[in-house]
């Protein structure tokens, strides 16, 4: 039986899903693990990467018939290697907000919003800061594209991720010429080991385009778990496997990846009037133009809340499952207020570029006459999760950015309802969810590979999804109930006041 692989390295779990020749989920593992902040820098223990795939793969049933694979994770952050491919410094992930400086020239000097996260950030930062790496530095790339390296012998990625680290040319799909030249200049007088930026950046590839296969190296560094000689689809991020998963990849259609982080992207029929910090200009997987927003912070913060309230349930000699008890739990959070009972919520762990915050301190504040309730403080959580998005999509409504269809996906959506429903308010529109919506990332990176081997000629993405993947798919849509607008518009109203507590709270504490 013809079975597909998507892996994803995301940012709590390395998972592992097998879908059959009808697209559906079959089989799954997965790893757990963490990020570090080490001196001052969120980063990940490289050596986890090959014990989490393996352990990932191991639980696979019936790796034999599977007929390809893709590579799929965190998009953005830095990883740089000498030319031997030896690590020059700790990853540096997504989550860090340390290129602040960078972000800025470079945004003026291309006339192209270039996110603090963005791989092109980094190394200009780096540069700035005169860092001793860069006298070594051969390759640069993503956390998906190195994976995909050791397995294949290749140095490519697919060009939704690489618009993730420096702006492509969507009518051309490579990276954009014209920036690239003006980089060059720009660092031609500081002594760098290279010539041109593009000889240190991947190759840029399409979906259904082939990239590569496994080796006989790469099967020994994962045990031989997989087949010598494995087709492997072009590496995505975790935006471009997210669009797939819930067929988004045409214009005027969006989705909602939630998450420990949280971001829009809607497929534009446009490019946007103006250059805005708050949005990135990314693509999708074939290369069309989209706007994302991307916001650091999801739902870490009620994660921790969960845990502690886990904590005082145990206390009484209970022990629910986690399933049960985030479930149970989110409910509850139906009962709130809609616009939270005066109960305020930031969910700040780490620092946030869409509202200009270098760092994280989660609060919780109401005031005096507050009806603070169990359902209220849940809801206002869960709110939180999505508030910073909704100032980012309120920039898209400005600009009049047409969006037929939402679809959500990920850990928020996974209890029925609860956050579909929230979600709905935030945005006011209808959001979809789908069967496979807790998913997400590695479903939609076994589409890509399924893509890879079966599509015809001519068969684009667009088309293989709804006639081959998604035509006749379960999903359930919530349109946006008129009292969780309003309640939600209230809360967003407080909470960008929440938000100059914050900034006092990163200052003073």
């Amino acid at each position: 039986m013809e079975q597909y692989l998507g892996v994803e390295f995301g940012s709590t779990r390395i998972k592992t899903i097998v879908i059959d020749k009808n697209h559906n989920p079959i089989s799954s593992g997965e790893y757990t693990w963490a990020s570090q902040y080490e001196n001052g820098v969120w980063t990940y223990n490289m050596e986890e990467v090959l014990i989490g795939l393996i352990e990932a793969l191991k639980a696979i049933e019936d790796r034999d018939n599977i007929k390809a694979a893709g590579i799929s994770g965190m998009m953005h952050g830095y990883l740089a290697f000498d030319k031997d491919w030896n690590l020059l410094t700790p990853f540096r992930t997504w989550q860090n907000t340390i290129t602040a400086q960078a972000a800025e020239q470079l945004t003026k000097l291309f006339h192209f919003n270039i996110p603090q996260r963005w791989s092109i950030a980094h190394l200009y930062q780096a540069i700035l800061n005169g860092e001793e790496h860069l006298s070594k530095l051969a390759h640069i790339t993503t956390l998906a594209g190195y994976v995909h390296y050791l397995l294949t012998g290749v140095n490519a990625i697919g060009i939704g991720e690489a618009s993730g680290m420096f702006p492509v040319d969507s009518s051309k799909n490579c990276y954009n010429t014209e920036m690239l030249q003006k980089f060059d200049a720009l660092t031609a007088d500081k002594g760098l080991p290279w010539k041109h930026l593009s000889d240190l950046l991947p190759t840029v590839l399409s979906a259904g385009e082939d990239a590569g296969r496994l080796t006989r190296s790469g099967a020994e560094l994962i045990e031989n778990l997989l087949p010598v000689g494995l087709p492997f689809a072009p590496a995505e991020g975790d935006a471009g496997t997210g669009m797939t998963a819930t067929n988004a990849v045409a214009p005027r259609t969006g989705n909602v990846s939630a998450g420990t982080s949280i971001f829009s992207m809607v497929v534009l029929e446009r490019p946007l009037k103006k250059v805005y910090e708050e949005i990135d200009l990314v693509t999708t997987p074939t290369g069309k133009p989209v706007a994302m927003v991307h916001c650091n912070n999801c739902t870490n913060d009620s994660n921790a809340w969960i845990g502690m309230l886990k904590e005082a349930i145990a206390v009484f000699g209970a022990d629910p499952s986690t399933n049960d008890l985030y479930s149970r739990l989110y409910q509850k959070s139906l009962e709130g207020d809609p616009d939270c009972g005066g109960v305020l919520v930031c969910n700040y762990i780490a620092g946030e570029g869409v509202t200009h915050m270098d760092a994280g301190r989660p609060i919780v504040l109401r005031s005096p006459d507050s009806n603070f309730t169990l359902a209220n403080f849940l809801r206002s959580t869960l709110y939180s999760t999505m508030a910073t998005l909704k100032i980012g999509m309120d920039i898209l409504a400005e600009e009049n950015v047409a969006i037929d269809s939402l679809t959500g996906h990920g850990g928020l959506f996974k209890t029925p309802v609860v956050g579909q429903k929230y979600m709905a308010a935030a945005c006011n529109a209808p959001v979809t969810c789908m069967e496979t919506a807790g998913e997400g990332g590695p479903y939609g990176m076994a589409l890509l590979a399924a893509y890879l081997v079966n599509r015809t000629e001519n068969e684009s993405l667009e088309e293989y999804l709804n006639s081959r993947v998604f035509d006749g798919t379960i999903g359930s849509t919530l349109k946006p109930d008129a009292a969780d607008v309003e309640g939600f518009e209230r809360y967003l109203k407080q909470y960008r006041q929440l938000l100059k507590v914050e900034k006092t709270a990163i200052e003073v504490l």
